[in-house]
């Protein structure tokens, strides 16, 4: 079994570390990058097969690194890994070019499979998120615009996903590998922008766009 190299693309240092503790002895990490900047040069210098990209980060995001990279021509692979699971991450990293999409509750034995199908040709998809990139793709009509929910950061909309699906503060924290007070934080802006008093006004906002 031939060794696939694999370039991990995630803003959280712990993150990629525990990535690389998890994949198997036919996954070689021949680097890693926290941005798009670096991604983009990390991409360009060591030629990997396929690149292990997160879909929020600083400088653009996923979607930021999918454009400049494969518009420049590269054939390099990307298969997305994303703590978020909202239907308008996955579609917009695969129509930007990606190969496949999982979340990060994924196991290491199905994470190096996932690497391994994608580096050979297939798409690779976390079982719940499949639906949603056959129903983009099936659709001709674009989505409807939401200039409350296009207001709020990539990060204030995890944290809102989270908050709605019933998380605690210290939960959402361990989640998205931040702290509680930057959580709190999170929170307070979304209330503001959304004119909304409290989590639970907050949880049903959520629910009715069907972002939970």
């Amino acid at each position: 079994m031939s060794t696939v190299k694999v370039l991990i693309v995630d803003d959280h240092r712990l993150f990629r570390s525990g990535v690389r503790a998890e994949l198997g002895d036919s996954i070689e990490v021949i680097g890693e990058a926290e941005d798009v900047e670096s991604a983009v040069k990390a991409i360009a210098e060591l030629g990997p097969d396929v690149v292990l990209l997160d879909v929020h980060m600083p400088g653009g995001g996923g979607q930021e690194v999918l454009r400049k990279v494969l518009g420049s021509g590269s054939t390099v692979r990307f298969l997305a890994l994303s703590v978020s699971d909202a239907a308008e991450d996955v579609i917009g990293v695969i129509r930007g070019g990606a190969r496949g999409y999982v979340t990060k509750n994924i196991s290491g034995r199905e994470l190096t499979d996932a690497i391994r199908r994608v580096a050979e040709g297939d798409a690779v998809f976390s079982p719940r998120l499949a639906g949603f990139v056959l129903d983009a793709f099936s659709s001709s009509e674009a989505p409807p615009i939401d200039p409350e929910l296009d207001s709020l950061t990539q990060r204030e909309r995890e944290v809102l996903r989270l908050i709605a699906r019933g998380y605690a503060y210290k939960e959402i924290a361990k989640e998205l590998f931040i702290s509680v007070k930057t959580v709190e934080t999170h929170v307070s802006s979304v209330l503001r922008k959304l004119q909304l008093s409290n989590r639970h006004e907050l949880s049903r906002w959520a629910t009715a766009r069907r972002l939970v």
